[in-house]
């Protein structure tokens, strides 16, 4: 029996997003080879943030009027294509950040229109589970990504050079295995006919600014905190590569788990991952405190991950309920837009630690996801 068609996009997404956080335990070695700052690591983290910005402003319109093959299919090979790129840059911090920047490029689109092609595709064949699907294979690919990584990393051949090959002939197969995926939006014509019309349904824009759009923050502030956070600004004392690769794994990982969640939590998924969230950074508020509370870090990390997995499946479950026929994919990339902001927040708090106590610094964000938690709560969609 054939794989269903939207789960070959699931497949193609899960390839996608295993790239996207294979540099995140090299990052130890880069430091070591460039003797790059920590500011410098952070920063090179979340640079793939700032390649979302013209993927997701041009992918969004343009999966709306010309399809979402057209978009999807030729940004996933630009991703193997900057994974391929990664081999060449390891001698170079620039040449790093350029591909960097790429990866989040094709990547942004990717995962934008490929999730909106997801969630249609699944609903043409009379599926409710779509949004899960393309959360469930998005986060599981963020945590086999690193491990991965991680274990080469530590005790591999090549380690700057093998899981860059090994993902960009991976998401090659994963494009063959999608290329006969039906085209999901409408003709033409109809096309035509709604192309003046706003992205939002009448009456939306107030619960998408200040419901949906905070939250989707947390999808990757939360996980990005753990993986890019806790192993610069805390550390490990042995094996950090391992350990590091291993931490964004189950840190991902249990946003892969938590996601399928979601059909049975309904309206209070999303509280419950601002609270995760709120419960994650306060325990690893406590592990930066207290040296021997270090081992905090580990199920603090499960809940961010948890919570950022819970954050998606939620936003993608509310999105086709205030976008407007035919703007699906204008409307996804605009939430991955807000949900990519969450990336920098690494970067500040390696930039903020240099005037305020680390530990202080995830308290008050675990204040300000409490607040969000009754925020959600009160939210009615």
């Amino acid at each position: 029996m054939p794989l269903p068609q939207d789960r070959r996009l699931g497949i193609l997404l899960l390839g996608v997003a295993a790239g996207t956080n294979i540099p995140t335990p090299l990052l130890l070695i880069y430091r070591d080879e460039l003797d790059m700052s920590s500011t410098s690591l952070t920063a090179l983290f979340g640079v793939y943030a700032l390649g979302l910005v013209p993927a997701l402003s041009l992918a969004g319109p343009a999966a709306d009027r010309w399809g979402r093959r057209r978009v999807v299919l030729p940004t996933a090979i630009l991703s193997a294509l900057a994974s391929l790129l990664f081999v060449t840059a390891t001698a170079s911090e620039p040449l790093l950040f350029v591909v960097r920047f790429l990866q989040g490029a094709g990547a942004g689109a990717v995962f934008s229109i490929g999730s909106a092609w997801l969630v249609e595709t699944a609903h043409r064949a009379g599926r409710t589970s779509g949004a899960r699907t393309a959360a469930v294979t998005m986060t599981g690919g963020f945590a086999i990504g690193p491990v991965v990584a991680g274990l080469i990393g530590e005790w591999g051949p090549w380690p700057l050079v093998l899981p860059y090959l090994l993902h960009a002939a991976f998401l090659l197969l994963t494009v063959a295995v999608a290329w006969t995926v039906e085209e999901t939006l409408l003709t033409p014509r109809v096309r035509m006919v709604g192309a003046g019309r706003g992205p939002l349904r009448a009456g939306t824009a107030r619960t998408a600014l200040l419901v949906i759009a905070p939250l989707a923050v947390c999808v990757y502030a939360f996980p990005a905190s753990a993986v890019g956070g806790i192993p610069v600004l805390i550390g490990f004392p042995v094996a950090p590569v391992a350990l590091t690769g291993l931490l964004a794994g189950m840190t991902l990982g249990m946003g892969a788990l938590a996601a399928p969640l979601q059909g049975r939590l309904g309206a209070r998924t999303a509280p419950v991952a601002a609270a995760c969230g709120a419960v994650g950074y306060a325990a690893t508020a406590a592990a930066a405190a207290v040296p021997a509370l270090l081992l905090l870090a580990v199920p603090a990390a499960c809940l961010l991950g948890a919570g950022g997995g819970l954050a998606l499946a939620s936003g993608l479950s509310r999105l086709p309920h205030v976008a407007a026929d035919g703007r699906l994919g204008t409307v996804s990339a605009a939430y991955y837009g807000f949900a990519y902001l969450g990336f920098a927040t690494p970067l500040l708090l390696a930039s903020f630690s240099a005037y305020v106590d680390v530990a202080a610094l995830l308290a008050g964000l675990a204040v300000v996801c409490t607040l969000l938690t009754a925020q959600q709560a009160r939210a009615r969609l």
